[in-house]
């Protein structure tokens, strides 16, 4: 399963690509992000193209990832900076269709392979026709922004209800590389980690992203390994990958029938105003 881990210290990054991850993320999206999640408690990323070269000269045995602004303007730029600063993957978010997709394809040429976030209510009514545009080679679905522009009221319910299997049967029917959000660590979370990978694999997801949750947001080497052992806690997450790997559809699917359940308690928790346990 490739992990991608999402910073810009320089450090930071060459310390988790030798244990365990496969990609760095330089996140510079900022358009409409604030009014999108200013309300929540995630953290919004102020990386600049300064840190794309940083990461790049930290990192060159790593794929490196750079979020790019929703198609604007100032996209054609934004495209020609990234790539020239070293970028492997170049990610477009929030886009709706497949015209949008097309223009950002053009712009990138080949040059490098395109990963899509698949985050809005409008992409995942616009599948069918978004796969099929040529240049797309990977798509990630973001299950943060997405339940959020679907007005659910929990990220996991588009996991739970059905929506995910629809896009992830799209997308890999289309022959792309297919990814899912992002995971805590094994045993965390309210879903445990455990289940989303086995949700990984029957949906047959080869990425995701170590979530906030997953570092606590060290933003140092020294204060990651003060908090924990990065490289067994990835282990961890790798060896129910394989483990799941094995499994039968029926026992995926039993677990996904868990992952259902547990869902609509946790959305029945916070409709009542309480706290999920």
């Amino acid at each position: 399963m490739r992990l991608i881990f999402i910073t810009n210290v320089p450090e930071l990054a060459a310390y988790v690509s030798d244990r365990g991850v496969e990609r760095v993320m330089v996140d510079l999206e900022l358009l409409g992000k604030v009014e999108r999640q200013g309300h929540l408690s995630t953290v919004i990323s102020r990386h600049t193209f300064d840190d794309v070269g940083r990461i790049r000269r930290a990192i060159p045995d790593t794929n490196l990832m750079v979020r790019l602004n929703p198609l604007n303007l100032g996209s054609r730029d934004e495209v020609e900076r990234a790539i020239d600063l070293g970028a492997d993957v170049l990610m477009l978010p929030m886009f709706r269709t497949a015209q949008e997709v097309e223009q950002f394809c053009a712009l990138v040429a080949g040059r490098v392979r395109i990963c899509l976030l698949l985050e809005t209510a409008g992409a995942a009514a616009n599948v069918a026709e978004i796969v099929r545009v040529q240049g797309v080679d990977e798509i990630h679905i973001g299950l943060n922004d997405l339940h959020l522009d679907l007005g659910r009221t929990f990220m996991f319910e588009p996991l739970a209800d059905g929506l995910v299997d629809q896009l992830a049967g799209a997308i890999t029917g289309a022959g792309l590389d297919l990814g899912i959000g992002g995971l805590a660590r094994a045993g965390e979370g309210l879903l445990p980690a455990e289940m989303l990978v086995a949700e990984h694999v029957r949906l047959g997801s080869t990425a995701a992203i170590l979530s906030r949750t997953f570092h606590r947001n060290r933003l140092t080497v020294q204060d990651l390994e003060a908090e924990m052992d990065f490289a067994d806690e990835v282990a961890k997450l790798q060896d129910a990958y394989r483990a799941f790997g094995q499994s039968s559809p029926d026992e995926l699917l039993a677990i996904h029938h868990e992952v259902a359940l547990r869902v609509a308690a946790i959305v029945r928790d916070k409709a009542a105003g309480g706290q999920a346990s």
